[in-house]
């Protein structure tokens, strides 16, 4: 039987409406942070509430044969298994994750992180599109299959914990899955979209490095008018040292390690997406009045956000608020580093040379060390898309966008994508998300564009009832 587009819209609108979006709504106000900024996760059980709301809400699904697993691993975070059997043969693995980025400032007054707000057709609060909505979404598309009598593949829907982490569990969790999950198509809800208006499939994705520097010059605080001119400033050794990694006029990152060559098929998709979105790729962003981009050429912009290395600073420490801030030298400072990656890029490496580069050598004596408190998370650049599949993800993002899809990288990081590309090298690969302008995942008021999430969930369907049509040739 095939599937019947108007009739899986229709579903799957109902099943947000109804279903999803009330589900969601009580997912954004649990603190569910992952074990990286909940260092007591556990003991707090913000986690295992999102579990457990996501696996009650998996239950009173109409999916024929739907089988639940809470799979746990002494001292990780816990993953849901959830299992479809349909007609079997090559298995499909629909990912996600259930863990959230801690609260960030800047919320409007009447909302926060943990406060949902629903303002048109945007739901506000963390962790709803990045990516609460994953389970939801996945499991729907195929209760939207079987609803028609469309048959699909073996379906493991696998919903992690420690992704905002770096998904440090993961790589336990998939050894011993490995035989149940072995995928032949991988579709992953975790990623972002240029805009609204098209389906966009993410073909690469950045490594991230991230450590903490820190410049210590005396064993405690002394008073500034006597020390200074006498002991160096830590700060000012400090950005002696940022300044080895990165050209601070340009952003330019100086450890040849971090570089790539940028592939000539995806420089062309780069220029797609900038022929798309315009002056959009950079006037998305909420820049204060006269404040510029680093560039305006929207293909070197993009290239940046891509494929080139960029430093950025997301934490300081051992510096007092301005309000406790006395006339005193400071012993030390330290300063949280991201140092995202290109995706061919070995983050080991570059990691590597980066301590290398920031401690040797420190002016005057100071104690400088560079210590990362996660491994290295490498990027991903995508396989070749097999022709059904490409084919698939146009039909979807026609029938359902009215658009042609896109296919782009994307700046940020999904550690699962790397792992599962080595340890399933045959497997195909469909990367997409509802995370577009203005959604600001991580930050203050994130959102979650309803409309694109229906789409997006409409869309799996179709490619999964595709994929299905394959296998059975």
């Amino acid at each position: 039987m095939n599937l019947d587009t108007e009739r899986t819209r229709e579903f799957v609108q109902r099943a947000w409406d109804g279903d999803i979006v009330p589900a969601l709504t009580e997912y954004i106000r649990i603190p569910a942070k992952s074990p990286l900024y909940d260092t007591r996760w556990a003991e707090h059980g913000h986690i295992e509430r999102a579990v457990t709301l996501i696996t009650d809400w998996a239950r009173r699904r109409k999916i024929e044969g739907l089988a639940i697993e809470v799979v746990r691993l002494e001292g990780r975070t816990p993953v849901i298994l959830m299992e479809a059997p349909g007609a079997g043969g090559e298995t499909v693995l629909l990912y996600g994750h259930c863990d959230k980025q801690p609260e960030m400032v800047g919320w409007a007054a009447d909302g926060g992180p943990w406060t949902p707000v629903r303002r048109g057709n945007r739901l506000f609060g963390r962790g709803a599109g990045d990516d609460g909505y994953a389970a939801f979404s996945a499991l729907t598309a195929i209760e939207a299959l079987q609803a028609q009598g469309v048959p699909h593949a073996r379906c493991v829907v696998l919903i992690e914990a420690s992704e905002e982490s770096g998904s440090p569990d993961l790589p336990a969790y998939v050894e011993k899955l490995a035989e149940r999950i072995r995928p032949g198509l991988v579709v992953c809800l975790d990623s972002g979209c240029g805009d609204y208006d098209h389906l966009w499939a993410t073909t690469s994705l950045r490594g991230v490095v991230s450590g903490t520097l820190t410049v210590e010059v005396l064993s405690e605080g002394v008073h500034s008018g006597g020390a200074g001119g006498i002991v160096p400033s830590s700060f000012r050794i400090l950005r002696q040292a940022l300044d080895r990694i990165e050209d601070a006029r340009t952003g330019e990152i100086l450890v040849r390690e971090c570089h790539v060559d940028i592939p000539p098929h995806r420089l062309e998709e780069v220029r797609a997406v900038a022929a798309v979105l315009g002056e959009d790729v950079w006037r998305k962003f909420p820049f204060v009045p006269g404040m510029q981009p680093a560039t305006k050429n929207n293909v070197e912009a993009l290239l940046n956000n891509t494929w080139r290395p960029v430093l950025a600073v997301t934490g300081v420490g051992d510096i007092p608020a301005l309000a406790d801030a006395g006339n005193v030298l400071r012993p030390k400072t330290s300063l949280k580093l991201s140092l995202r990656l290109p995706p061919t890029c070995d983050a080991a490496l570059a990691v590597k040379r980066v301590k290398e580069t920031l401690e040797a050598e420190p002016p005057y004596g100071a104690r400088i060390t560079f210590t990362t408190g996660e491994r290295p998370g490498s990027g991903w650049n995508a396989p070749a898309m097999a022709d059904w599949l490409r084919a698939s993800v146009e039909r979807a993002s026609n029938a359902h966008f009215g658009k042609p899809p896109m296919f782009d990288g994307l700046g940020g990081s999904i550690p699962f994508m790397d792992m599962l590309g080595k340890r399933f090298p045959r497997a195909q690969f469909l990367v997409t998300g509802v995370m577009g302008p203005g959604s600001n995942a991580h930050g203050p008021n994130e959102f979650i564009d309803l409309p694109t999430g229906v789409k997006v969930t409409a869309c799996v369907a179709n490619v999964l009832a595709d994929h299905a049509a394959v296998s059975a040739r």
